[in-house]
């Protein structure tokens, strides 16, 4: 119960003290705490308009989407993953805490803002990278956020970059026309699909609710060891302001390759035959620092030249080689010996030394 509150003077101001407890040892001695009436007063009505009271809101289970991606500025940390999270309302920043086995959870990194992020409304077929992909707008559905559009110049500089994937499997593109068609809701065309090597991974169609996030805006990569790479690890993700056992931290098992350190598929296969066998040419491309025209070449970004070539007859594997030049060649000897008779494929990809091969390019050759 609440004792009483008395009144006194201070600096010519009254001031009011609620008695806790009062002591007789000879003199009366009060311990008071001084209150103010106003800290009593109820918010205003929720039909003011000039109400500042916002209520409270529980801290509620974020979105939160893992990515595996490519290089994209040359900045990042190659090995690392990516994190993208929201929630609504935000709580301000949110926690990334990380562990081998589930115990002893350590703070690996901290979400300052939302990421724009959603899911695909209807299908993305796959097209040709390096051109516009003007086929039927792709509508996607944010969670919160928003989308523009942008020049053409803003956009071969970088702009509107975004991930479309599953979780495991990300696909980079960029977006040009964005125009809002419903709630939340963009249709997105004049798109740059298969960006920063990913072609070499995009499936024949990703289907209506296929993850969307947006890659400028509230993407950071948690501390992750180059050592973690293969590794399963279990995250835990919340609001900053509760501890990592809280129930309201969303917890997801994870392994993660380093795709940073993927090599891009090789380009423009060639094929010419020779005394009945073949000779397959490709050109090489770079993960890091492509985008400079001044070389004679792009540089090689890996310790040493090397490439995986396969041989792939009715959906098997006949053939594996390691070659040190963009050439490989199959005799007719080596065809006969392998029992491949009709029309064959074969794939080639540049190996990395902490990757291993990269994504894989190709050429069918009918016969």
């Amino acid at each position: 119960k609440a004792g009483p509150v008395i009144e006194v003077e201070e600096g010519g101001e009254a001031a009011r003290y609620r008695v806790d407890r009062v002591e007789e040892a000879g003199a009366r001695v009060l311990e008071a705490q001084r209150v103010e009436p106003e800290a009593y007063v109820a918010p205003p009505d929720d039909d003011d308009e000039t109400s500042l009271w916002t209520g409270f809101a529980a801290a509620a289970p974020l979105e939160v989407v893992f990515l595996d991606l490519p290089l994209l500025t040359g900045d990042e940390v190659e090995h690392a993953p990516h994190l993208a999270a929201y929630g609504a309302p935000w709580p301000g920043s949110a926690a990334v805490y990380k562990s081998p086995d589930g115990n002893g959870y350590l703070l690996s990194g901290l979400l300052d803002a939302p990421a724009v992020m959603g899911e695909l409304v209807n299908d993305l077929p796959a097209a040709a990278p390096g051109l516009y992909d003007r086929g039927p707008a792709v509508e996607v559905k944010l969670y919160g956020g928003a989308l523009a559009s942008v020049t053409e110049v803003a956009l071969l500089s970088g702009a509107n970059a975004a991930a479309v994937g599953d979780g495991d499997t990300w696909e980079v593109f960029q977006f040009r026309e964005a125009d809002i068609v419903g709630e939340d809701t963009y249709a997105l065309s004049m798109r740059l699909r298969g960006q920063a090597g990913t072609d070499g991974v995009m499936p024949d169609v990703w289907p209506a609710g296929s993850r969307f996030v947006l890659l400028s805006v509230g993407l950071s990569q948690p501390d992750f060891a180059a050592t973690e790479r293969g590794l399963s690890r279990v995250w835990r993700v919340g609001p900053s302001t509760k501890p990592v056992d809280d129930d309201v931290y969303g917890e997801e098992t994870r392994t993660f390759d380093g795709v940073g350190l993927r090599p891009y598929a090789p380009v423009h296969f060639a094929v010419s035959e020779d005394a009945g066998g073949h000779t397959v040419t490709w050109v090489r491309r770079t993960r890091v620092d492509g985008d400079n025209w001044a070389g004679l070449d792009v540089p090689l970004g890996e310790t040493s030249e090397a490439y995986f070539v396969r041989v792939v007859d009715a959906g098997a594997v006949v053939r594996e080689e390691t070659v040190s030049a963009p050439s490989w060649t199959y005799p007719a000897t080596e065809r006969a010996a392998d029992g491949v008779t009709g029309a064959f494929t074969v794939e080639g990809a540049q190996i990395s030394d902490r990757f291993g091969p990269g994504a894989y390019g190709k050429v069918d050759i009918n016969e």
